[in-house]
């Protein structure tokens, strides 16, 4: 039995994991898959590649590319969610703030740096046009942290997935003042080298086991009130989550790798491009 460490976001893009995992269907394989949840999120998981303590993450595009380029030793080894991630721009509910006007130049609350919540702020302050060089961050690890960021003023604005945030905007401690959704598909796979070189074939298995999940994940009878209840979401906002997400089996072009690049280096998150992104398997 082949031991392999993964690292997610205890968010409902990873029920099919689970499933998997309930199902003993990596253990069938003798892939002895230990999930993680990381609720710092992406800057986390990139750190946790880094130093070994996982060896898979499922983690979002833009992150995982920018940590590559400065110096993560892992490969995207394929798309997991190919729609878009719509990230909510949210405010504490008593706040002066009513339009994404009047954010700007404020201070910003992100997970940790190089996260999805810091890259997209610099996206939404493009959308806006403001000067992405005047964005203040404030570091809050978690959703529970940006929490209390917001209701403290230690920070003014905080984007976090738009469904999994619904929940403090329904009881009133966030108002969401916009969407800003990715402009490239939402989460990847990725692996670290050293894994890749010796664990191909387990690592290609593993890949045939979550794809044969995803492909048919929407049609599981009740999945939806499944995922509300794991969740803690509303049926009718998962019912219209599932609507907008779209899982996919396929591997990550390099047209979408280079068109990504192109736009971190326009925002200024990386300085350099990478070549070698993708894992090449045989």
């Amino acid at each position: 039995m082949t031991s392999l460490k993964i690292v997610g976001v205890p968010e409902h893009f990873n029920l099919p994991w689970h499933l998997c995992l309930e199902n003993d269907e990596f253990e069938k394989e003798n892939i002895d898959l230990q999930w993680t949840d990381v609720p710092e999120g992406t800057g986390k998981m990139c750190q946790m590649l880094r130093d070994g303590t996982a060896d898979i993450a499922v983690v979002l595009t833009e992150g995982i590319i920018k940590d590559i380029v400065n110096g993560n030793p892992s490969k995207i080894v394929q798309v997991y969610v190919k729609s878009p991630l719509i990230w909510g721009i949210h405010v504490a509910a008593h706040s002066t703030f009513q339009t994404l006007a009047d954010l700007e130049n404020t201070k910003v609350a992100i997970s940790r740096q190089g996260s999805g919540s810091q890259l997209m702020a610099y996206v939404n302050a493009k959308n806006q046009g403001w000067d992405t060089s005047k964005l203040q961050f404030e570091i809050v690890n978690t959703l529970e942290g940006g929490v209390t960021a917001l209701t403290q003023g230690t920070a003014d604005y905080f984007m976090w997935e738009h469904f999994m945030t619904k929940p403090l905007v329904d009881k009133g401690i966030f108002r969401r003042l916009a969407d800003c959704p990715t402009p490239w598909p939402c989460f990847v796979i990725a692996v670290r080298e050293e894994v890749l070189s010796k664990q191909p074939e387990n690592i290609k298995t593993l890949l045939e086991i979550i794809n044969a999940k995803t492909q048919n994940f929407k049609d599981i009878p009740n999945i939806g009130t499944c995922l509300a209840t794991n969740y803690h979401q509303k049926k009718e906002d998962i019912e219209e989550w599932l609507s907008l997400t779209e899982w996919t089996q396929e591997k990550i072009d390099i047209a979408l790798i280079n068109r990504i690049q192109n736009q971190l280096q326009e925002l200024n998150i990386i300085d350099s491009r990478s070549d070698s992104i993708i894992w090449n398997s045989k």
